[in-house]
């Protein structure tokens, strides 16, 4: 019988073993590709020294195809918690040098157990994705670890944050999981996702594609904006991670954390007083109003490359996590189109679902119009957004800062959107629609003379802020410089906020 000394050796053997992962060719082949190992993900992710791995002992069973003779050391995915700034943080990563990280019934139950712990504890889950997809040797079972990884993630909505990792190769259904939680986080050229790849699309469309160009990083964050943010490399990913946490509460009971700031609250910008050109149809930048406004002129973009007409960001406002809504007149005189509808409702209840108040910044003429909006659904899409800000009860508080047209104005946010303060700078300009088009209507049988009198009559009657303030649609036109201290203000006043909706299982989002 072994001694409890040899016992302890044999556990240290097996634990060094598993620690080898595929072995170091593979682990050479793998970062020849630039790529880190698994261990090496986890070990940048979480601060030093607190990861936990959780079954690292797991084995597979299955026994077809001669699988029964192979070692897959941790069964392919390293799983665990620590702390990520000192908050409790799960996660999982899939190691490719294993059976190229393929998910079978035990790979995947590792991963449900994570994801069960992190929605019981109320703590953040990360999901590091670098797999060839199913172990198809494992069939059906492969299949049924897919189906438990997303109900879990379904049950996790709302209730923790959900961040996923590309880090390699993701496809066929693989790619779903990511698709169902908050954000999703992609490696130029070393990242893919698509339902099916390149050979698969040839052979049937006889379209040849490369992998990058089907599902690369850059592609996935500009044209389908099914990610949310690109990184250069792994490390900078691990690093925006890290950041992003920052900005997030635990879960939904919680608030996210305050970030001490030297900032003054009370701070005035004099710029903010000339950003707004004289000529109300020239562009100017919207991200150098957020600058100006926000904690130490910095914020944290999402979906940076993707629907660019609009601008969604996290940033603080006197230390706390805010969630800004702006449109962009410096891309499209920033109109709504329907990408711009899909990321803006997406982020709004995003926010919503944890607690984050949201701050709308409103410069939009409109609409975007043609045939492909309307046959696109800009109808349907454009209505996910007004849902989305109807549902929400965290505090919301909107500043329009020139245009704010139709349809277009109540998109971002109205008094009857359900915010609580809305300001309006002098150049707010609020209508039903543009002061051109209004006049060419209301004015149409009048000689061009007297239409271009009754024009600029118009303008300096409505094309203003001061009709809604008159109707107390606005609470206050304020001074441009002193945005950044009305917001914080506002922000104080409605911490204690508390709202209800009526009784309902859910509502039904216009998707």
């Amino acid at each position: 019988m072994a001694t409890v000394q040899e016992r302890i050796d044999l556990m240290n053997a097996k634990k060094e073993h598993i620690l080898q992962a595929g072995g170091p060719k593979r682990v050479a082949k793998q970062h020849a590709k630039g790529k880190m190992t698994a261990r090496e993900r986890i070990e940048k992710l979480f601060d030093e020294g607190t990861f936990v791995e959780l079954d690292q002992f797991v084995k597979h069973r299955c026994t077809n195809f001669g699988q029964e003779k192979k070692d897959l050391p941790a069964e392919g995915v390293i799983t665990g918690y620590g702390t990520v700034d000192g908050r409790l943080v799960y996660a999982y990563a899939q190691d490719f040098t294993v059976e190229g990280g393929s998910l079978g019934e035990m790979h995947a139950k590792k991963i449900w157990k994570v994801q069960e712990m992190s929605l019981k504890m109320g703590a953040p889950c990360v999901g590091i994705n670098d797999s060839g997809g199913a172990r198809i040797q494992e069939a059906v079972d492969a299949l049924s670890g897919y189906g438990g990884i997303f109900q879990r993630n379904t049950d996790a909505s709302g209730v923790v944050p959900q961040i996923s990792v590309i880090m390699g190769p993701c496809a066929g259904g693989a790619v779903y999981s990511p698709a169902l939680t908050d954000f999703i986080y992609m490696v130029k050229n070393t990242s893919q996702m698509f339902i099916t790849g390149p050979a698969v699309i040839k052979s049937v469309t006889a379209e040849e594609v490369t992998a990058e160009q089907l599902g690369g990083a850059m592609t996935h964050n500009t044209v389908s904006g099914v990610a949310h943010f690109a990184a250069d490399n792994e490390a900078d990913c691990i690093e925006q991670i890290r950041y992003l946490l920052s900005f997030l509460p635990s879960n939904n009971m919680d608030d996210a954390p305050e970030r001490p700031t030297a900032d003054d609250p009370s701070r005035m910008d004099d710029s903010l007083d000339t950003v707004i050109p004289d000529n109300s149809n020239m562009p100017y930048d919207m991200k150098d109003v957020i600058r100006s406004i926000v904690d130490d002129g910095e914020f944290y973009e999402v979906h940076q490359h993707y629907a660019t007409n609009i601008i969604t960001c996290f940033a603080h406002f006197g230390g706390r996590s805010v969630g800004i809504i702006a449109n962009q007149p410096a891309v499209m005189a920033g109109c709504l189109d329907i990408n711009a509808s899909d990321k803006s409702a997406r982020f709004i209840r995003f926010c919503d679902a944890f607690n984050i108040p949201i701050v709308n910044l409103v410069d939009v003429p409109g609409f975007l119009p043609g045939t492909d909006q309307e046959y696109g659904g800009i109808i349907r899409h454009g209505a996910k957004m007004l849902y989305a800000y109807c549902e929400a009860t965290v505090p919301k508080v909107t500043v329009i800062t020139r245009k704010a047209y139709g349809g277009s104005y109540l998109a971002m946010c109205s008094r009857e959107l359900g915010a609580d303060q809305v300001m309006a700078w002098p150049t707010a300009e609020i209508a039903v629609m543009g002061p051109a088009g209004a006049a060419n209507i209301i004015f149409r049988k009048d000689d061009p003379e007297t239409k271009k009198a009754h024009t600029e009559e118009y303008i300096a009657e409505f094309a203003t802020p001061y009709k809604a303030a008159e109707r107390g649609y606005i609470d206050m036109v304020i001074d441009p410089k002193e945005t950044r201290p009305r917001i914080i203000t506002a922000l104080n006043m409605l911490a204690s906020k508390r709202e209800t909706r009526p009784a309902k299982k859910h509502g039904n989002v216009p998707l």
